[in-house]
């Protein structure tokens, strides 16, 4: 990473108030530096620096920026400045831009586009989110069969689509529908005079608008034969394209996602340190409430119990041990299975095979953990509240893990991401089962 376009070293610059000097800087550094730079300062300055950028850089790098620091420099320059950058984009690009902005303003941006160029752009918003419509490449290469090998490779040399675009041409029948795909290397090895249908691939990776873009996402860069696929219509026309880099940008993003809410917490979308106080409080408050309420249950069953409670106090110092082995154990599960859901290891129909390995997984687990926590607990306060103790996490342990792994299996049935319905439920289940539990196990044992 170069020094000149270091967040650091562009602040100060701004600071000092050296915008000759940190034109300079600009100039002499990369384009990858300076987008890197652009999506960690404050976006005041970005926009500040944005404008030091020679017209060719700006619209270089206003095209290489994430979408979230794009709608950033957008609200604070004005639609009007970046014109020339939104020409550069391209459609799929274009509308994530639009999915970042205000609606106010996303509106006044598409004034600057004639109608012909928006149409591309309003076909991928008129998928649902998440969908392989909403990441496609709209505007895709496809030749006719009876096409010659030589004529598809001029109208390859004649565009302007990416390697990535190219790594396969989609091949259409005279009434306009799928046939299938011509790689674009055997395109190359072809004779020049043979038909396209000739060269057809065998068994091409195909999709549809509406198929889930993290599920499609994941088979591209699990399989690396497949970094391509053409995206159809319910006609089976082709409409767009979907590539590897397509594939990387939205399994990076669910990645992304799946670890905030894994966390209790939204994903930011934007580099932290670029990320506004109140957008990162909003981004936890509305998980610390759910979690709040699920505290709730756990207090009435200490209230239940509260007479068992103050007949032997020492029970209520291993409550945080009970629930936090309760807690670990089925989380650990969740992460488990939800990792073997979006690997395609296991399916909603394998529901009691996993609990059943969850329940023998638990109980192991839990006969270990139980050995030990009745052999420190008997040395300090006794043998029989050791037993209470081993006793109850010998059974809640392999409770905990079939409720973690039977969770993202009944949250995928109910079509909710596991991610968002694991944490806060497992939390609030095993905090209530392990007390439950716990203090049952103290009355019978201790005859209260």
């Amino acid at each position: 990473m170069s020094e000149s376009s270091t967040p650091d070293t562009i602040n100060l610059l701004i600071d000092e108030g050296k915008l000759t000097e940190l034109a300079e800087h600009l100039r002499a550094s990369s384009e990858r530096d300076t987008v890197w730079a652009l999506e960690r300062i404050p976006r005041d300055h970005a926009a500040i620096a944005f404008r030091l950028l020679e017209k060719d850089a700006a619209i270089e790098v206003f095209d290489a920026l994430d979408p979230a620091a794009q709608a950033d420099l957008v609200s604070e320059l004005g639609h009007h400045h970046l014109a020339d950058a939104f020409s550069q984009l391209d459609p799929d690009e274009l509308a994530r831009l639009l999915d970042e902005l205000p609606a106010r303003v996303a509106k006044r941006v598409l004034r600057e586009f004639p109608p012909d160029q928006l149409e591309p752009v309003k076909t991928v918003l008129g998928y649902a989110s998440g969908t392989v419509g909403r990441e496609m490449s709209p505007v895709p290469l496809s030749v006719r069969a009876s096409t010659t090998v030589a004529d598809a490779l001029d109208r390859v040399r004649a565009s302007d689509h990416t390697i990535d675009e190219l790594a396969g041409i989609p091949v259409v029948g005279d009434d306009g529908r799928f046939i299938g795909v011509a790689a674009l290397l055997d395109l190359v090895r072809g004779r020049p005079d043979a038909p396209v249908a000739d060269v057809l691939s065998d068994n091409p990776l195909v999709t549809h608008t509406g198929d889930s873009a993290e599920v499609l996402a994941r088979h591209v860069l699990d399989d690396l034969d497949e970094l391509f696929a053409p995206v159809l219509d319910r006609e089976d026309r082709v409409v767009g394209t979907f590539t590897a880099l397509d594939a990387a940008r939205v399994s990076r993003n669910a990645v992304s996602e799946d670890q905030a809410r894994a966390g209790a917490s939204e994903p930011l979308g934007r580099p932290y340190l670029r990320t506004p106080v109140l957008r990162v409080a909003q981004s936890r408050v509305v998980w610390l409430l759910v979690l709040a309420v699920s505290a709730v249950l756990t207090v009435q069953v200490l209230e239940i119990f509260e007479a068992t409670l103050d007949q032997v106090v020492a029970l209520a110092l291993f409550i945080p041990l009970v629930t936090g082995i309760g807690g670990n154990t089925g989380s650990q599960s969740a992460t488990t299975v939800t990792r073997a859901l979006a690997l395609g290891d296991i399916r909603k129909r394998d529901v009691l095979r996993v609990a059943f390995k969850e329940v023998r997984t638990g109980l192991l687990l839990g006969v270990v953990l139980a050995v030990l926590a009745f052999l420190i607990a008997s040395l300090v306060y006794g043998p029989a509240i050791g037993a209470v103790i081993g006793l109850t996490i010998a059974v809640n342990c392999p409770i905990a893990a079939m409720v973690g792994g039977v969770i993202p299996l009944l949250a995928t049935a109910c079509r909710v991401d596991p991610a968002v319905f694991s944490t806060p439920f497992i939390s609030t289940f095993c905090d209530a089962s392990g007390l439950l539990l716990y203090f049952t196990v103290a009355r019978t044992v201790l005859q209260l």
